[in-house]
């Protein structure tokens, strides 16, 4: 995240932030990231169940103090309800990613049970591809990644991560 490219796995972090669900806020979040040379690894965005709001899950890096200085920046933002490192709590965490994969039919057979054994689902199948839907954690998706890539990969799409606190307790919250 910091124009330091030694970071770590351990220096990622998870947040959420809710905004209001206007033109611009989403620019005024990258923007905030990008004046300050960090880096976004993953992003997603959507209306939650209040029209009015929105819900920024991003994934970015950096040390303590890095993350403190993003969570207060993110905060100021006049269009900034509740900012949330989600690590800071248990929650949950999902991907998803879509693989089209080389698939012979010499290969299918195999390439199936991989796909089973990770519950993906396939969405489409030509003569020589498949494509498959998988959800999960992060190390989920490296992992099928890794055993499907002999197979020859040949496109992925994949979404950023979303997250939610474990139990009753929630994001919402009136602005900061």
């Amino acid at each position: 995240m910091s124009r330091n490219s030694n970071n770590t796995k351990d220096d990622t972090h998870t947040i959420a932030v809710l905004v209001e669900n206007k033109f611009g806020v989403l620019a005024k979040v990258a923007s905030l990231f990008s004046a300050r040379g960090y880096n976004i690894d993953s992003l997603c965005v959507g209306v939650t169940q209040d029209p009015s709001v929105s819900r920024i899950t991003l994934v970015t890096r950096g040390d303590a103090k890095v993350l403190e200085q993003i969570r207060k920046h993110l905060s100021k933002l006049i269009d900034t309800f509740k900012v949330m490192d989600m690590g800071e709590t248990d929650s949950v965490e999902r991907e998803m990613i879509l693989i089209k994969i080389s698939a012979p039919k010499a290969s299918r057979s195999e390439i199936f049970q991989i796909i089973d054994v990770f519950r993906g689902r396939v969405v489409d199948v030509s003569t020589d591809t498949i494509t498959v839907e998988v959800t999960g954690d992060e190390g989920k998706i490296h992992a099928i990644l890794n055993l499907l890539q002999p197979f020859g990969i040949k496109e992925i799409a994949r979404t950023g991560k979303v997250a939610l606190t474990r139990g009753a307790k929630t994001l919402k919250g009136s602005k900061n």
